[in-house]
């Protein structure tokens, strides 16, 4: 497991470093700070907006679990289709497991 871990972070950094040099190579004018690392990561360094933070963690009316990153490199969670999509999984076993209640 501590194996796994190691390799994770190793991946986080990586992506990371990748992201600041891919901006860095790139003439002063043409920086954006935003973009996608080996054509499928996404990155973006701009301070994001409550709006587009709202966006990317609370959009219940999306069935999308992930949206690209607010801040960062990589995706962001849809919190309500996270939630839903646990919900429906874990449901019909706590059903078996506990047997259907009511009040």
């Amino acid at each position: 497991m501590k194996r796994l871990v190691r390799t994770m972070q190793l991946l986080a950094w990586s992506a990371l470093i990748g992201a600041v040099v891919q901006e860095l190579r790139k003439p002063d004018e043409e920086r954006e700070w935003q973009g996608s690392l080996l054509g499928f990561v996404p990155y973006d360094f701009r301070i994001p907006s409550m709006e587009k933070l709202r966006d990317a963690y609370w959009a219940p009316e999306r069935d999308g679990l992930f949206s690209d990153a607010v801040f960062g490199v990589g995706w962001s969670v849809n919190i309500p289709v996270a939630a839903r999509r646990i919900a429906a999984a874990v449901g019909p076993l706590v059903d078996r497991r506990f047997g259907a209640r009511t009040r």
